[in-house]
């Protein structure tokens, strides 16, 4: 049940950070280069939060749970 409710965290962080990297793509639309863009969502904690999330859900994919009773994503 742990890894589930920790699947859903990820899930939920790369939802947030990904959709603010594509609210921030008008930027790109202001006469932003595209390098500018990647700077600038780089040094924001909200876009950071789809890597975050990425990396939670990597993990709680790629290790094995208990054999017995839990839930295999």
């Amino acid at each position: 049940m742990q890894r589930f409710f920790f699947f859903l965290i990820g899930f939920g962080l790369m939802v947030v950070g990904f959709t603010y990297i594509i609210t921030y793509m008008n930027l790109m639309s202001m006469g932003y280069s595209f390098l500018e863009y990647f700077k600038f969502i780089l040094g924001r904690i909200e876009c950071l939060f789809s890597v975050i999330g990425l990396f939670i859900i990597s993990i709680i994919i790629l290790t094995k749970g208990r054999e017995e009773i839990d839930l295999h994503l």
